[in-house]
């Protein structure tokens, strides 16, 4: 079995007003020395029955496809045996 970490996140210049609001959140607690913060997303995908190569294929298409907005983001993933 394989498990397939992918992660989604704006791409640089992309205004990310959520980021925006919870830096300004986190301000508002006293956290200070907060230069930027971005909201990116984490899927975590189980798989059976595929090589690491098969599935690295299998995720490029489920992400170019649907899990992330290629002209707007970007993604990494990373495949694990476990």
């Amino acid at each position: 079995m394989l498990s397939v970490k992918v992660t989604v996140t704006l791409k640089p210049g992309v205004l990310d007003p959520q980021g925006k609001a919870v830096r300004n959140a986190l301000e508002s607690l006293g956290f200070k020395g907060l230069v930027d913060l971005r909201i990116g997303k984490v899927m975590e995908i189980k798989m059976d029955g595929f090589c690491a190569e098969e599935a690295r294929k299998q995720v490029e298409e489920m992400c170019q496809k649907l899990l992330a907005n290629p002209v707007i983001e970007d993604y990494r993933y990373e495949v694990k045996q476990i």
